[in-house]
């Protein structure tokens, strides 16, 4: 049974950084998904793929996965890289802009 340890991506969705900080492991499908012919839904009798723990950090991740004696592999998070300088919307109407504001 092999699992993935991974840091969530935040959500298109999403401005903030919440439910980004937690690691996640996550068991891979062992077998292919099936297709239902009456009604088209998808299946699979792995129940493995259902479960999704979360850990505080990557070491305590792999500390269960050792534990338990899974194979897993680690993800390292693609990090963002930091604004030259942040700007808020009052920033567009200051008085000590460079430039003019126009429409």
């Amino acid at each position: 049974m092999r699992a993935r340890i991974y840091q969530p991506a935040r959500t298109a969705m999403q401005s903030g950084q919440a439910r980004t900080r937690a690691w996640v492991l996550e068991f891979e499908a062992a077998d292919a998904r099936q297709i239902d012919p009456l009604m088209g839904w998808t299946s699979s009798d792995d129940t493995q793929t259902q479960i999704r723990l979360s850990f505080d950090s990557r070491e305590a991740a792999e500390v269960y996965a050792r534990e338990h004696r899974l194979d897993y592999a680690v993800s390292e998070p693609h990090k963002r890289a930091p604004n030259a300088r942040l700007m808020g919307y009052g920033d567009n109407f200051a008085s000590g802009r460079r430039s003019n504001w126009t429409h």
